[in-house]
């Protein structure tokens, strides 16, 4: 497993589409990526993972959200827009990894406070290449812990 400050991160994905969530998990692993990845389908369980009664002060210590925008029931600026206004939740590193490469859309989600922007490349080898970049990244970021 990969650690950071000698201990390991999580991955949150929330992707509602199962082709690109199997495709990112795949060229991760491939990529050295061993941290546990943990698939969220849509905004409302987004939400719901991230806010729900039960939640602890520690309970998001050591993540790293990976964010598509375009979600059912509620989008990916919505999610940002309450992960970052939370004190639990806002020093969580947010990585956008979405099929839009709108400058609104890339400014709006650095105004909310996401960590990284990247844009879905079209056609399998192209995403995937680009998810294997992602994840030699994740080899080496420095995640903190929630002081929240």
């Amino acid at each position: 497993m990969i650690k950071l400050f000698n201990e390991p991160f999580k991955l949150v994905m929330i992707e509602d589409d199962e082709g690109h969530a199997r495709l990112i998990i795949k060229n991760l692993e491939r990529a050295g990526v061993a941290n546990q990845i943990v698939h969220v389908p849509n905004g409302a369980a987004a939400l719901d993972y991230f806010f729900n009664d039960k939640r602890t002060l520690d309970q998001h210590d050591k993540t790293v959200i990976l964010l598509d925008l375009n979600l059912p029931e509620i989008d990916g600026f919505e999610i940002l827009r309450r992960l970052k206004a939370d004190e639990h939740t806002k020093n969580i590193p947010v990585i956008v990894l979405t099929t839009t490469d709108n400058p609104k859309d890339i400014d709006e989600c650095y105004a909310l406070g996401c960590n990284a922007y990247m844009t879905k490349p079209v056609g399998y080898e192209a995403f995937a290449d680009a998810i294997r970049k992602l994840g030699l990244m994740l080899n080496v970021v420095k995640v903190p812990h929630n002081q929240g």
